[in-house]
Parts: structure tokens; C-alpha cells; sequence
């Protein structure tokens, strides 16, 4: 076999082995909406007995207005098996490349991607949603204007304050399990924070009433959050070092 033919097939080899990984995701992620189709009626009910008002009473205004919401708590549901899993696979595929000691101890990091994303949802829902949807009826009862919930409407303004918020708590997992991977350095999240730190306010600002207090409750904890991840992944990096000069040291003494 020519020398150019044999430099491809580890790639290729990887290629192919990637190509899997994402394709087993996405078989998970389409199970999970079958399943969250099942858990859709069940997780609504939660969510209509728990609203921040009293007796909640939600109108459709399209036949396909109870269809659409299904598919939205599928998908939300979907997310909770297939982000833990993504990450196994991700781990399953630079396991190979990595020693025994950081394979165990990058593994433990799958299921903190779950449990960080229960966290952004709790904290998105008790305390987010909340303060935005009481602003919006105030600033209703204001202008003299009856409230009328539409399903679709008010689903979709929980969702979009709840799926960004969810996402950005797996900040610190993900930065954490890509540092031990050695795919990300903490040099790199320190350049980025004067960015990152600007689109969090953004995203605090967009989620929450236009006050100061509200955008604050949110983006500080954002903030934080990036802090903490970035202070995480310096801890993870100088551990990686610290590991890899102990076994050069090994090496050079066998």
C-alpha cells in the first residue's frame, strides 16, 4: 500500500468511528421522543397545577396547537437522556487516546450533565420564570387589557426562557470534561471573557423583564457560572500537567 494511502486510514478510521458516534446520538435522541411522547401529558399537567397563577386556564387556537406542544415536551424530554449520552459517546471516542487514571475520572463527568441541566431547569423555572411572566401580567393589567393564555403562546414563552438558561448550566461539565480531554485550555476561556461575559448579560437581558434587578439575578449567576467553569478547567489543566510530567519521569527513571 502507498505511503500516502496508509497516512489516510487512521483517519478514516476515525471518521468512521465518529460517523457512528453521532449516529448512535441521534438514535437515542429520536427514542427519547418517542418515549417523551408518552411522558408529554404527564409533565403538562406538572406545569399547568405548578403556573405562577391560580387556575391557569389555556386556550387553543389551532387544531394544531396540541400536536405542536407534544413535540415540544418530547423534545425537552428527549434532551435529558440524549445530552448525558452524547457525552458517553464523545468519551467513547477519545477513550482510546487517553490513559487508564483520566478514562475513570473523565467518565465520572457524564452524569454531571445531567444533573447540571436539572439544575438550570429548576433554577430557570423557580426563579426565572416566575419574575418574567409576573411582568408581563402587570404590564397587562396596566394597559387595561384582558388576559387570555393561548397554549401555544405560553409554552413557548416558558420554553424560551427555560431551554437557554438548562443549556448554559452544563457550562462548567462541558468546559471541565473538555479540559481533562485536553481539547480546551483555560488560556483560551480567559481570552474569551470579555466575550463570553458580554453574551451571558445579552442572554440574561433577553430572558427577564427589562429592569435592572430582574437582568441581574440572572446574568450574575451566568457569570459565575463561566467564572467557575473557567476556574475548574485551570484546576483540570494544572492536574493533566502535573500527571503527564509524573509519567515522562517515570519513563526517563525505567
Amino acid at each position: 500500500m502507498p505511503e500516502s494511502q496508509e497516512e489516510w486510514m487512521p483517519i478514516l478510521e476515525h471518521i468512521g468511528e465518529l460517523r457512528k458516534r453521532i449516529l448512535f446520538c441521534l438514535i437515542v435522541f429520536v427514542l427519547g421522543l418517542v418515549g417523551g411522547l408518552f411522558g408529554a401529558q404527564p409533565l403538562f399537567d406538572y406545569l399547568v397545577a405548578a403556573a405562577p397563577v391560580d387556575n391557569l386556564e389555556l386556550n387553543a387556537f389551532s387544531p394544531w396547537d396540541a400536536i405542536g406542544l407534544y413535540m415540544k415536551f418530547a423534545m425537552l424530554i428527549s434532551l435529558l437522556v440524549a445530552l448525558p449520552f452524547a457525552m458517553f459517546q464523545l468519551w467513547a471516542f477519545v477513550k482510546p487516546g487517553l490513559a487508564r487514571k483520566e478514562q475513570s475520572s473523565t467518565l465520572r463527568y457524564v452524569p454531571g450533565t445531567l444533573i447540571m441541566f436539572l439544575i438550570g431547569l429548576a433554577f430557570s423555572y423557580y426563579v426565572v420564570f416566575p419574575m418574567a411572566f409576573y411582568f408581563t401580567e402587570n404590564v397587562t393589567h396596566s394597559m387595561g387589557l384582558q388576559q387570555m393564555y393561548g397554549v401555544t403562546q405560553y409554552f413557548s414563552f416558558l420554553f424560551n426562557i427555560l431551554l437557554p438558561i438548562s443549556l448554559l448550566f452544563e457550562l462548567p461539565v462541558i468546559i471541565l470534561f473538555l479540559t481533562r480531554l485536553g481539547i480546551l485550555q483555560p488560556r483560551l476561556l480567559q481570552k474569551m471573557r470579555r466575550y463570553a461575559w458580554f453574551a451571558l448579560i445579552v442572554i440574561g437581558v433577553i430572558v427577564t423583564p427589562p429592569d435592572f434587578v430582574s437582568d441581574s439575578l440572572v446574568a450574575i449567576p451566568l457569570i459565575l457560572l463561566y467564572e467557575f467553569s473557567v476556574m475548574l478547567s485551570r484546576i483540570a489543566y494544572r492536574k493533566k500537567l502535573s500527571a503527564k510530567s509524573a509519567e515522562e519521569e517515570d519513563d526517563s527513571v525505567a
